[in-house]
């Protein structure tokens, strides 16, 4: 009887997942370990946050992903060293051993060293910490409420740090909060004195995009009444007032950290492996002097040709490398593998209704017809059918109504958890 090799992936994220789909049904024996139970699309954190859609609407739980599936188990904890040299795993419930180990744990938000920015702001980079922001921000304007214009004046301005395409999706939806659903929800209440402000260190938002998505995407942002801060950084935050490099501040007792992220690195490889956080890997995502350790996604860093300085940390290319190395697994020989090459399908971000932009590899466009893409690409990429309804269903909602029922404020259970 063949005995069946023993593959284990560390983190269901967009790579982590797709390979596991991919080897699903074949004769190897997978073990997929998270240490939350679902998978979770992330680039819709950011409706979460601003009560446009549930959490479960984006969340996949693993189990029933893999409920039909023979050769795929899941366990729920956190993988706290590798050994290499016994091919083991260490979590913080037991120890399991490899034939083949796949390292797919994502990113984290990147404060850069700062501890009181960690410790007093927000990161949204998993759905508690989106829900954490939705809770903070409604309780905000609950507190405006009761004392009006007595409040501290940095309870009038939520701030977003960071005008990558989640800064700026962020900054158009409570805009958009602002605007049409803040007035309905708090009639005797004026809004007026509320900023949405977006920091930016470069001189326009969406840096990474094209210059025309940069232009309009500033466009978009102030026609919504977005208050942009550009080119300057925040060096330092008290829990009341941010500070910038520039000397100035600004008060805030909500502010929301998007200006970066940091691989999520496992204890057991050697510093020589890991650069910026990220493991070396080959064209085949082994990673540098290993045969039977991998890592594909966010963490892993790879060097080609046409990406010299490592591919960009998004989703697209998560999901590929799942892909090819799933492929490449399955094959009778090394010799049949494929090396992984990224075809750069473009970038795009939203900024409100009918807002967003676009940029293809051929062609690029923004308005009206761009939103349109945005929301049909999104919702394709949703796992389940259920889901896609559901979102439908809130999307077209909140289209007619400008409105949504899905802010709910919820207190942690201060009972220990096992």
């Amino acid at each position: 009887m063949e005995i069946r090799e023993k593959i284990i992936i560390i983190g269901g994220g967009f790579a982590g997942l797709q390979l596991a789909r991919q080897l699903n049904g074949k004769n190897k024996k997978v073990l997929l370990i998270d240490k939350v139970n679902h998978h979770m699309f992330q680039p819709l954190f950011y409706q979460v946050a601003c009560g446009r859609i549930d959490p479960s609407n984006i969340s996949f739980p693993f189990r029933k992903i893999f409920q039909r599936s023979h050769n795929i188990q899941y366990r729920m904890t956190e993988v706290t060293q590798i050994l290499p040299e016994n091919k083991k795993i260490i979590t913080t419930d037991a120890e399991y051993s490899y034939d083949k180990l796949v390292i797919a744990t994502g990113c984290k938000t990147n404060f850069f060293g700062n501890k009181n920015m960690e410790k007093l702001s927000y990161g949204m980079k998993n759905t508690g910490q989106a829900i954490s922001i939705r809770n903070h921000i409604l309780l905000t304007f609950e507190k405006l409420i009761i004392e009006r214009h007595s409040s501290d004046k940095g309870n009038w301005n939520i701030v977003i740090v960071g005008s990558g395409p989640t800064g700026v999706e962020l900054a158009g939806a409570f805009a958009e909060m602002k605007k049409d659903i803040l007035p309905r929800d708090y009639p005797r209440m004026n809004f007026d004195d509320l900023k949405i402000i977006l920091i930016s260190a470069t001189d326009r938002p969406l840096s990474v995009m094209s210059q025309e998505a940069q232009i309009k995407s500033e466009k978009y942002l102030k026609n919504l009444g977005v208050a942009l801060i550009s080119g300057d950084k925040v060096t330092d935050y008290d829990g009341e007032t941010l500070y910038f490099n520039s000397g100035k501040t600004l008060a805030s007792t909500n502010v929301i950290w998007a200006a970066g992220v940091t691989g999520n690195i496992i204890k057991g490889l050697k510093e020589e492996q890991i650069f910026r956080n990220r493991y070396i890997v080959d064209r085949y995502n082994r990673v540098i002097g290993y045969e039977d350790i991998f890592a594909i996604g966010d963490i892993a860093y790879m060097e080609t040709p046409k990406y010299p300085k490592g591919h960009p940390q998004v989703a697209n290319v998560a999901i590929n490398q799942g892909k090819n190395l799933g492929k490449n697994i399955c094959k009778k020989s090394k010799k049949d593998w494929k090396e992984y090459e990224y075809l750069d399908k473009g970038s795009m971000a939203t900024i409100g209704k009918h807002r967003a932009v676009i940029d293809l590899p051929f062609v690029k466009f923004q308005g009206i017809f761009a939103w349109y893409f945005w929301m049909f690409l999104h919702l394709m990429l949703i796992l389940s059918v259920r889901n896609k309804l559901a979102i439908f269903f809130n999307w077209m909602w909140s289209y007619i109504n400008r409105d949504s029922s899905l802010r709910l404020i919820f207190y942690p259970s201060k009972k220990k958890i096992l």
